[in-house]
């Protein structure tokens, strides 16, 4: 991910003589620019895009209080993102100035280079002006809630403004029966051009009839048109009211949408709807939302399983009917074996955080579970702490290995 921001060199009255420092301080503002930087000078103090500071000398840290206050005032309080080096008391100038902000109740970081060539230093602020980036894009996200949360995600129905002050996201309410129009108004002559693609690339079709496999393409083009309406980023769907209601499904819309790279959640779900945006925008893999339907405490791994998963992320998959009702489509996917992370928030706040990674060691077919299952071992997080403080139902999984990125960025951004 190419970063935009901007660095400011952070000057005292002492600022040292001579041609060295000069040209040290010009090699780290060439490595700045080379991850996306652009020096700027007090008068561009209200750019929205993040602002790095970088100490040069001691004897800095009233100067960056003043431009901070200066930037607050157009900006708003944003993390602080401090930048040291090894020379002329550039460290112990970061490490106080910071210990002042916090004391007034700042977040940010020091982040340290050992030298304008210090790959590792370079690859941390990267990593870091990434975490603004996401929390940016999240702010500027929008969230539609088509019906509302299921009657049974008793601790999983945020106010839509706790997830704005938290997260960022706006939640756009969209009523159920604009969906059902919609799906009731999609021309039969369009169907053929998603619905064929679905078949021919299914390794079985069991349940399912043409009338259920034309049925969930038209929930689908209904999906996307709202998207499109509302200009959304991602959406969640009460979608046990289609089954209920028209005899469909949302399973392959929720699936597709995603696959195109539209957040899709199910059953209304807010919080782990926002889980599988913020792992999307972080990680840039491919999320998955399933329920915990299995676990071992004494092995530390659980089973996931849901009638629908991104086609994108499985090995092959076949088309079943919805496990609950046995109605309409759902999609039984082999996901491979491999390293993945897992994630719930909750909380009253949704400012509480599980986080475990582990590897899926197999996949499975039980017809006592929804359809899409997954054995994970865990290798980090205890599967107890779901049963002992439990945050929710469903989890967000996601394959890699991304606990210590996760994790470093709910501390700088929610925590």
């Amino acid at each position: 991910m190419t970063q935009q921001f901007g660095f400011i060199f952070v000057k005292s009255l002492f600022v040292p003589d001579g041609s060295a420092f000069e040209s040290s301080m010009a090699s780290y503002a060439e490595a700045l620019k080379q991850l996306g930087g652009e020096e700027w000078t007090s008068d561009e103090m209200d750019d929205t895009k993040p602002l790095v500071y970088f100490m040069t000398t001691g004897g800095t840290e009233q100067e960056l209080l003043n431009i901070r206050e200066q930037r607050s005032k157009t900006v708003g309080h944003e993390p602080v993102l401090v930048v040291a080096h090894p020379a002329h008391n550039s460290l112990p100038a970061s490490l106080e100035v910071l210990a002042r902000l916090q004391q007034e109740g700042a977040t940010g970081q020091v982040l340290y280079l050992n030298s304008s060539s210090d790959k590792q230093g370079l690859k941390k602020i990267q990593d870091v002006l990434t975490d603004f980036q996401v929390a940016s894009e999240l702010k500027r996200s929008r969230i539609g809630l088509l019906g509302t949360p299921s009657d049974w995600l008793v601790a999983s129905s945020p106010d839509h403004s706790t997830v704005k002050e938290t997260w960022g996201p706006d939640i756009i309410s969209v009523s159920l029966d604009e969906v059902n129009s919609l799906i009731k108004d999609v021309a039969q002559d369009t169907i053929p051009a998603v619905r064929d693609p679905l078949v021919e690339g299914a390794t079985e079709i069991q349940e399912p009839s043409s009338a259920d496999l034309d049925d969930v393409v038209r929930v689908y083009f209904a999906l996307k048109q709202i998207v499109e309406k509302y200009e959304l980023d991602a959406l969640t769907l009460r979608c046990f009211d289609l089954v209920l209601g028209l005899k469909t499904t949302g399973c392959f819309g929720l699936s597709q949408l995603t696959d195109e790279g539209i957040i899709a959640g199910c059953e209304g779900d807010l919080v782990s709807t926002v889980g599988l945006l913020w792992v999307k925008k972080l990680t840039g893999q491919t999320p998955w939302m399933a329920n915990p339907a299995q676990l071992d405490e004494v092995n530390n791994q659980l089973v996931l399983a849901h009638c629908t998963v991104p086609r994108g992320i499985v090995k092959d998959y076949g088309l079943r009917s919805h496990f609950e009702s046995d109605l309409g489509v759902g999609i039984q996917g082999t996901l491979p074996n491999g390293p993945v992370t897992m994630l719930r928030i909750g909380g009253k706040n949704m400012d509480l955080l599980w986080l475990a990674e582990g590897d899926i060691t197999q996949s499975g077919k039980a017809e006592d579970l929804c359809r899409t299952q997954a054995e994970i071992k865990l290798s980090e997080g205890q599967i107890s702490n779901l049963l002992e403080t439990p945050l929710g139902n469903h989890l967000v999984m996601v394959q890699g290995h991304h606990l210590q990125r996760l994790q470093g960025w709910w501390k700088q951004m929610i925590a």
